[in-house]
């Protein structure tokens, strides 16, 4: 094959036509025959002096033909080789994306060395390289090579780096996404900016961070299905966190009166787009709040990491289309939305059969969502309004039914202080006044066990712990979660399985 010395496009990276399995076993005798030679396939360590970004910001500037006299040892990926007689070429990457050319010619490493690396060296192994720092006659910042060695012998050989690789293999070989696609490099750097924003935020406003169960006794905290476990040495079936809510509330019922975790949830359910059955989330709480106060909150988190992470609070999608996060967002109200949407007055008075009916006469089937009014109410909302919300919105006031750890609407009789916050058609974070008096807490989980046994398996189990913690008195609060995935997903307009650095994907 014949290359320009020149690599900075990435569309010149080429591999063998070889088979995989040819190049796999072409690679292992290299290594076989590396190691029977005395050399080393896998060192332990290396001279390294300096790093491809460092030299890069120093010398990027260098005119063609340039010398520095300064000489560097530094260590890459192989994503380029051209050999050429006496004189070879390779494109090293590091793990930002970062290249340098390595420029080896027999004239100045011995036509041995030269021999052993054209016979050594593949697309994807990690070299090391020490030489003068300088420019090629054609301007490409350069390693003059004066001696070489493996860093680490790839026994599989890298994609084509230039074509797009699809979905499913991107999710399920995400090392590989990640050495041949600089967008899933930018998704691992944004995800870290964003935790740490929303973390530093909340640190400034004193909240103090804590770690809670993930395996629990009693799986609650929210309307899921839970993942189920035994633990041998107590001889006691546990369950995968749902949510941390009801720990951290023990947290303020103790006195931790502003704390959050930043957790890993488990939830046995479907997955999808924008549904991944392990995920990350933010919880807060904060002692003497309310919903409203939470919903500023969460604004000011998200505009705050959207500043800190790009810089911008115009999110531009990979259609082209943009939207903007920055600003007051607006608010509505689910049961005046929904009846705006559906041409007729809703009430938290409606039966099961009106939303039923309703429901038909929209040609939607919604009979596995009638163990309550509230859920159909939700599901009603969620097909005619939700879906179609694109600019941040906070919806407010929720059905009593499908929100049993919120507090009681101090002016909407049937309803709890609970919004749900969407951006572009799901729902990105949630919030409550928190219900605190332990009495009502009681009926609301006994109403929660009559829809479990009406067939409701996401409705949630009596806590008696929890309980018990709120008889000792929880000030009145305000608590909000958030999805750190789904937040990367309003961020950057990606799909779940791209926001997550390693998705479960069935095998």
């Amino acid at each position: 094959m014949i290359y320009d010395e020149t690599v900075s496009n990435p569309e010149q990276i080429a591999e063998s036509p070889q088979s995989e399995s040819e190049q796999v076993q072409i690679r292992k005798a290299k290594r076989e025959r590396i190691i029977a030679e005395g050399g080393e396939a896998y060192p332990v360590n290396l001279p390294i002096t300096s790093d491809i970004a460092a030299v890069r910001a120093q010398y990027g500037h260098l005119p063609a033909g340039e010398y520095t006299g300064q000489v560097v040892g530094l260590a890459g990926r192989v994503v380029f080789v051209r050999n050429a007689g006496k004189l070879c070429f390779a494109a090293l990457q590091d793990g930002a994306g970062n290249r340098i050319q390595a420029m080896l010619s027999a004239a100045t490493i011995g036509a041995e060395a030269l021999a052993a690396f054209k016979a050594d060296v593949d697309l994807g192994d990690h070299l090391f390289v020490r030489g003068e720092v300088g420019t090629s006659k054609r301007g490409e910042l350069s390693i003059f090579v004066e001696n070489w060695q493996l860093a680490a012998k790839a026994l599989r050989p890298l994609p084509v780096l230039h074509k797009e690789l699809s979905e499913e293999s991107r999710v399920r070989r995400r090392y590989v996404d990640l050495i041949a696609r600089p967008a899933a490099r930018d998704m691992v750097r944004l995800r870290a900016n964003v935790v740490r924003s929303l973390r530093e935020n909340l640190h400034r406003r004193g909240y103090i961070e804590v770690e809670t169960p993930m395996l629990q006794t009693v799986a609650s905290g929210a309307a899921a299905r839970p993942f189920r476990t035994h633990m041998n040495a107590y001889d006691i079936d546990l369950n995968l966190r749902i949510a941390p809510e009801l720990h951290l509330k023990r947290a303020v019922v103790g006195g931790v009166e502003r704390v959050f975790e930043i957790n890993r949830n488990f939830r046995n359910e479907g997955a999808d787009s924008s549904h991944a059955p392990e995920f990350a989330m933010l919880e807060a709480y904060q002692a003497y709040g309310d919903y409203l106060q939470m919903a500023e909150l969460t604004q000011d988190l998200v505009q705050t990491a959207a500043m800190d992470a790009l810089g911008t609070t115009t999110i531009t999608l990979p259609d082209g289309s943009a939207y903007e996060l920055g600003g007051q967002w607006q608010r509505l109200h689910l049961y005046d939305s929904l009846s705006q949407a559906a041409g007729q007055v809703i009430t938290p008075d409606w039966s099961i059969a009106q939303l039923l009916d309703l429901a038909q006469s929209l040609g939607l089937d919604l009979t596995k969502k009638a163990t309550s009014a509230g859920r159909l109410v939700e599901a009603l909302w969620e097909h005619l309004v939700g879906d179609h919300l694109v600019a941040p919105t906070f919806v407010m006031d929720f059905p009593v039914e499908t929100s049993p750890l919120t507090r009681d609407h101090r002016e909407k009789p049937g309803l709890v202080e609970k919004w749900d916050l969407y951006v572009r058609g799901f729902e990105l974070a949630t919030a409550y006044s928190e219900l605190v008096d332990p009495v009502i807490q009681r009926e609301r989980f006994l109403a929660q066990a009559k829809f479990a046994a009406a067939g409701d398996d996401e409705a949630m189990p009596i806590d008696e712990d929890f309980l018990e913690a709120m008889e000792y008195a929880m000030p009145p609060a305000g608590g909000m979660g958030m999805g750190i995935d789904r937040l990367l997903m309003a961020l950057t307009g990606q799909g779940i399985r791209e926001t997550i650095l390693f998705p479960l994907v069935k095998p």
